[in-house]
């Protein structure tokens, strides 16, 4: 296998980039989902994240359809030892919110529809601050000592209740978060970078980012009179007016000629680079998607480069 970092405190190896299912059952079909599944795996690609309300947004469907594919594919393929599966509770229609009764249903549902007896990671997808710390790390760790999940993990949450959750951890000797999947990239840095950033790192945590290509902006695709056609366009088209975009592109650019590579590979090992950071998450929709996201694994950039990059999206 390609190179593999190791997340966080846990015994889980992954591929440096985390490949996003929420494409799967939206935009692209089962299909299209198993192709684009192959063709990652068949690059060393053993990090797949989903949540169990993909993609309950889509008209005529329920939420789940992602985990259902994914599933389905593992099921197919055989290679449920050699994938490392991430799903997400909350926010599902049946199971909303984070409720110890609500984790403990949800995470069976995720089991059903996975085709699986344990999930790798399971994440808090939304921090609901209603409920106690306590109860959700109750739940978890049941989960945990019943073999039905390895490790768990959080995403949208505050610093504040991050430390809060890994002090009880610590104090009551239950199972403790080893990574956090928050929102980041070149054009959105404070949405980690401060407490959040400086908490991951004194307690050893994993950063695995979401939005990590800004809705598709950082594949450079998206220029002035340029029409994309995506279902997440109009997300990504609005940093084409700020200035802080134009910068970033420019550096891209330069950045990306140097190294003969895509926009979207730069911006994926400028995250990969990052402290704490350990895969950033990117989807593709066809096979003609991934290499770009795949060229994460080999590329290394200097230390100019990553100032450049640094400095253009202050």
């Amino acid at each position: 296998m390609t190179s593999v970092r190791k997340l966080g405190t846990s015994d889980l190896e992954v591929f440096p980039l985390a490949l996003g299912g929420n494409v799967f059952g939206w935009t692209a079909d089962r299909a299209q989902s198993f192709a684009v599944l192959d063709a990652y795996a068949a690059a060393g690609g053993n990090f797949v994240d989903t949540a169990d309300s993909y993609s309950a947004w889509v008209e005529g469907n329920k939420g789940g359809e992602s985990e259902t594919i994914i599933g389905e594919w593992v099921r197919a393929r055989g290679n449920r030892s050699d994938v490392v599966i991430a799903t997400k509770v909350s926010q599902h229609p049946d199971h909303q919110g984070l409720s110890a009764a609500n984790i403990k249903a949800a995470a069976d549902a995720s089991l059903k529809r996975l085709g699986t007896d344990h999930i790798d990671l399971y994440y808090t997808h939304f921090d609901k601050p209603d409920v106690p710390v306590e109860e959700i790390i109750g739940a978890l760790d049941e989960l945990v000592r019943a073999g039905k999940v390895r490790h768990i993990a959080a995403s949208n949450i505050s610093a504040e209740r991050l430390k809060a959750s890994l002090d009880f951890s610590e104090k009551e000797g239950l199972a403790r978060y080893v990574a956090l999947q928050p929102h980041y990239n070149l054009v959105s840095r404070d949405t980690y970078e401060g407490d959040l950033l400086d908490l991951a790192q004194r307690a050893g945590l994993a950063a695995v980012p979401y939005f990590a290509l800004a809705s598709g902006f950082l594949t450079g695709k998206y220029r002035p009179g340029a029409k994309v056609d995506s279902a997440r366009a109009e997300g990504a088209a609005k940093h084409l007016a700020t200035e802080r975009g134009q910068r970033v592109l420019a550096a891209l650019d330069e950045v990306a000629r140097a190294h003969d590579a895509e926009a979207a590979t730069v911006a994926l090992a400028w995250l990969a680079a990052r402290p704490t950071v350990a895969a950033p998450i990117a989807s593709a929709r066809t096979v003609e998607q991934l290499p770009a996201l795949l060229g994460v694994a080999e590329l290394r950039l200097t230390e100019d480069e990553v100032a450049k990059l640094d400095s253009a999206s202050a």
